[in-house]
């Protein structure tokens, strides 16, 4: 605050006044009285000031480090008005909020060199009552004429200082002291300080938002830049740099980039040449082709004019690499496996050793072949396999072979061109760098199956329509309810790619030869569905385990997961007993499965065929059965 210009003589009798016999003069500023009255309770001496409170030489150089923009930018401020301090003899110093001297400016502050006075606290703990301890208790610039200080070789002279805030935080306190009596222009030396406050608060608040905006650019799956006329980078984000140093134009001496016309061989027909001339472009497929590598991406290109003659002056350009663009889709879309090989439950022997086969193929780059019958669990333990692998932050992409017809399969599996402008990704390109998972490969199409292993061979595929070749990288983990290699002896499945996926090979048993997991695996269906619908858990008693034992699960895992969901919504009370076991779900003997086909599908579904287990189920003849089964298509076992 600028303060009424006071009688120094007088101020210096309400100093001896108050030091000497503790009589505070009701003259005296009473931010100043309150200060002296600390500072005496504080017994701080008032001849000298005391600097022995310095910070150790190490931990000193780290604060500056830390405060090195504030530094730098009062260090700059201050070079232009040098003559200024010195024709008034001032001192300018950067205090931190700790008060601890982090620069001392310009002339000697009360005859101690700059590296006297640097990382000493200058607190009222310290020094007394001084404009630094003033502004910092009440947070607001304050002028003190010399008299008032508490120190007496600071009283030849006036001092200012201001608070520094950030965002509006206390961050620092910028300080001018008159080393001497000198009739100073109070309302130019506030101005000036002020100022110098203003600049340093605004230059500091731009700084911590650059440096946000910077680690939100940083952050992004998206390659940053600002290009200039003759294509400089005046700016790239790390994903940017990354890119240019892989086209070899990173960072040069003397010069942040290259020059992009002279790494990007098409740089004239690329929507950057044209935002030069005014035309945006807005999520465009573009080819970039350099002497190192071809690249293709989704680009945005916006040209930045001068408002005063609309002359493009810079283009901003956000760029994706089309195989990070597929991951970050497959990720979104929840391309991600849902299980662990942990979470399949066993410690039978059996299966035991299955899963550690499956967690150790996991661990190489080979296709995998899961073989195993309907309903065992492939699927899941594809999902753990994945997880268990190097490409488990890949995407995991699931594709069934025999959910669609062979020209549809070919387009889901390699992509199509639907026309000139618009062209689909396939699942292959979709599992880069990740998992693709053939459920069902014994019914994929011959000639699909032939050109998929040359894909893998090659490592590049091309959608259907198209002739431009694109990268892939992918792992193949494919299963089937069959005897794969049998087929391929028949001539039922391409050899080329039966002997790229069956480099591993993982068979998962048959719920029948794993009896001794059925009661933990029961556990275990009946406490996610518990969870899953939030409702509590029920009991499986001992005699209903008996019941699940004894049965040979046609129907493998499957089967029996249906079995106990049936029985876990139907059963009134905690505990599943052998009563409340359907070992066809909600099909009942008394169903009219006689009338109504799609009951008895359901019947010979759950007796896995068999066409003496289903007459036990119904309690019917064979013969009885044998006739239904004609009447209905069905092949009997």
């Amino acid at each position: 605050m600028i303060r009424e210009h006071r009688s120094r003589s007088k101020l210096e009798a309400y100093y001896q006044k108050f030091t000497e016999e503790g009589i505070l003069d009701p003259n005296v500023h009473p931010w100043v009285a309150e200060s002296w009255q600390k500072s005496q309770e504080l017994g701080i001496g008032r001849e000298t000031m005391d600097i022995r409170h310095k910070l150790p030489k190490d931990e000193f150089q780290a604060l500056q480090s830390k405060h090195m923009d504030a530094i730098q930018y009062l260090s700059q401020l201050s070079e232009g008005i040098k003559e200024f301090f010195q024709e008034y003899n001032l001192s300018l110093l950067l205090i931190d909020a700790d008060c601890v001297v982090l620069k001392s400016y310009s002339l000697p502050f009360y005859q101690m060199t700059p590296g006297e006075i640097e990382g000493a606290r200058v607190g009222i703990e310290q020094v007394g009552t001084s404009s630094i301890s003033v502004a910092c208790d009440h947070q607001t610039p304050f002028w003190m004429f010399g008299p008032e200080m508490w120190v007496r070789e600071c009283q030849l002279g006036d001092a200012c200082s201001a608070p520094v805030r950030v965002n509006g935080e206390f961050h620092y306190i910028i300080t001018l002291v008159s080393m001497e009596q000198v009739a100073m222009p109070q309302d130019a030396v506030i101005s000036l300080l002020l100022t110098m406050k203003t600049a340093l608060e605004q230059h500091l608040t731009e700084s911590v938002r650059i440096k946000a905006e910077e680690a939100i650019l940083d952050a992004t799956p998206f390659a940053v830049y600002h290009v200039m006329p003759g294509g400089e980078v005046a700016y790239a984000n790390q994903l940017g740099h990354t890119r240019l140093e892989g086209i070899g134009a990173g960072k040069k001496e003397g010069r942040p980039t290259s020059n992009l016309n002279d790494v990007i061989m098409n740089y004239q027909h690329t929507p950057i040449y044209k935002g030069f001339r005014g035309i945006p472009s807005y999520n465009k497929e573009v080819t970039w082709i350099t002497p190192a590598k071809t690249y293709e991406d989704i680009t945005t290109v916006v040209p930045l004019e001068r408002d005063e003659d609309q002359a493009v002056q810079s283009v901003v350009v956000v760029s994706m690499p089309i195989e990070d663009l597929r991951t970050l889709v497959a990720h979104a879309a929840g391309y991600t496996a849902k299980y662990s090989l942990n979470s399949m439950v066993g410690e039978g022997t059996t299966f035991l050793s299955v899963r550690n086969k499956a967690a150790r193929v996991a661990k190489n780059q080979h296709h995998i072949l899961i073989q195993g019958e309907a309903g065992t669990g492939k699927q899941r333990m594809a999902h753990g396999i994945h997880q268990a692998s190097p490409r488990a932050a890949g995407p995991l992409i699931t594709l069934r072979c025999g959910d669609a017809t062979p020209e549809l399969l070919e387009q889901e599996l390699f992509g199509v061109m639907l026309n000139p402008e618009v062209s689909h990704q396939g699942r292959l390109e979709l599992a880069s760098g990740g998992t693709l998972f053939l459920d069902e490969i014994e019914k994929m199409p011959k000639n699909i199956a032939v050109e998929l292993a040359q894909a893998l061979k090659e490592g590049k595929s091309h959608r259907i329509g198209e002739t431009v070749e694109r990268p892939i990288n992918v792992r193949i983990i494919a299963a089937c309810d069959s005897d794969l290699k049998r087929l391929t002896e028949r001539g039922l499945f391409a050899r080329e790619l039966y002997e790229i996926v069956s480099k591993s090979v993982v068979r998962v048993p048959a719920l029948r030869s794993r009896r001794e997991d059925i009661p933990k695996l029961a556990d275990h269906i009946i406490r996610e569905l518990a969870e899953q619908h939030q409702m509590e858990p029920k009991r499986i008693l001992p005699e209903t385990e008996k019941v699940l034992r004894e049965y040979d699960w046609p129907g493998n895992i499957k089967q029996l997961q249906s079995v106990l969901e049936y029985a876990f919504f139907n059963t009134p009370g905690k505990d599943i007993g052998p009563k409340d076991i359907s070992l066809m779900g909600d099909v009942k003997p008394d169903n009219k499965w006689k009338e109504d086909k799609d009951v008895f599908v359901k019947a010979w579904q759950a007796a896995g065929g068999n066409v003496s287990r289903l007459a036990n189920l119904l309690n019917v003849s064979r013969v009885t059965l044998y006739r239904y089964l004609k009447k209905y298509g069905l092949e009997k076992k």
